[in-house]
């Protein structure tokens, strides 16, 4: 898939489909952009899980945080990512590793690396890049 762009449609679909969100990178510090992002997240509705191994059995939110996303023992449906571009690959692979794979990796704004989603699309998995779906909700869902 080409990721430039992306129709309204599949941005639409994923956010209403999806239940369950894992957020590789949730910090407890109020100025992090994933900090927000999550509450956003949670005031909408999802269920969701946030991954940091350095806040690891803590809670971000109200939510125990888990050190990698191997610890997560439910289901997933979208691993919503805070990491440097170049941490994606690495992401993807602990992904793939997942006994049930989710059906959407989502890189944050200036998270983008085509190889990795390759990888990722290979195994039939959305991956969407580049964007953030707190800002994406109120363009798509309204």
């Amino acid at each position: 898939m080409k990721h430039d762009q992306y129709d309204r449609s599949l941005i639409r679909d994923v956010l209403k489909s999806t239940k369950t969100i894992a957020v590789v990178g949730a910090s407890a510090n109020p100025s992090r952009p994933s900090y927000g992002v999550m509450r956003f997240l949670l005031g909408k509705g999802y269920h969701v899980i946030p991954v940091n191994p350095g806040h690891a059995g803590q809670e971000i939110h109200g939510q125990k945080v888990f050190g990698k996303l191997a610890d997560i023992d439910e289901p997933i449906d979208m691993v919503d990512v805070f990491r440097a571009a170049d941490q994606l690959p690495g992401v993807v692979d602990d992904v793939l590793a997942l006994q049930k794979l989710p059906r959407v990796i989502w890189g944050q704004l200036s998270v983008r690396h085509d190889g990795a989603a390759e990888k990722a699309e290979e195994k039939g998995i959305i991956v969407i890049m580049d964007r953030c779906p707190a800002i994406e909700y109120p363009r798509v869902m309204s």
